[in-house]
């Protein structure tokens, strides 16, 4: 019996010290995780005092290609539009005779540019300003007589296409003469460098200078 007690008794203390040894292992390898964890945290403290972060801003703006080719891709940009009406009259003289046209003609002139035209240099970046050279202002189309308004204010004989085609011809340049004046083109040029002058303004640049080509 004491035998049996005394294996007993040792195989109860061989428990005892391995399970005391185990969590001895145990503690150790959690102290060894907490010990790297302060180690850890004290290398980035360290490394956080030595090292700055700066923040740098590019406050310089810049036009991309892709920007001036899709600007340059609207084409026309109109500034003024002015209604006209002209009178044009034309006689025929005959044996026993004379023949007589007269046709009231309108029509409205767009004063714009056409941007396709622009110079590659037209728009420069030089600091903070930028300088905008656009085209000529000029008529944007050349058949701006409204057909369906033209009528014919008194007739007698009977008149070919090319007779009436003269008239049409003659009342687009009286028309021009009327409307391509120093002050409209002015008026447009003005225009156009308030709405240029805007938009650049509202991309970022702190100056815009607008020019056309003479």
């Amino acid at each position: 019996m004491k035998n049996d007690n005394n294996g007993k008794a040792k195989k109860g203390n061989f428990a005892v010290r391995l399970s005391r040894n185990f969590s001895r292992l145990k503690f150790a390898a959690i102290a060894a995780i907490v010990l790297l964890g302060v180690i850890s945290a004290a290398y980035l403290v360290r490394s956080c005092r030595n090292n700055s972060v700066t923040t740098v801003v590019n406050d310089k703006i810049n036009i991309t290609p892709t920007q001036v080719r899709a600007m340059k891709e609207i084409g026309e940009w109109e500034f003024l539009s002015i209604e006209d009406e002209e009178m044009i009259d034309t006689t025929r003289r005959r044996l026993f005779g004379t023949d007589e046209l007269i046709r009231i003609y309108s029509g409205t002139l767009r004063l714009g540019i056409d941007l396709a035209e622009a110079k590659d240099d037209w728009l420069k970046v030089t600091g903070d300003t930028l300088t905008v050279t656009l085209p000529r202002v000029k008529p944007l189309d050349e058949d701006f007589i409204d057909e369906a308004k033209t009528q014919s204010f008194f007739e007698t004989g009977t008149w070919s296409d090319a007779a009436r085609e003269a008239m049409y011809q003659q009342a687009k340049e009286k028309m021009k003469r009327r409307c391509l004046t120093k002050e409209n083109i002015a008026s447009a040029e003005n225009n156009a460098e308030k709405q240029f002058f805007q938009m650049f303004k509202a991309m970022g640049f702190k100056f815009v200078e607008v020019r056309f080509e003479r």
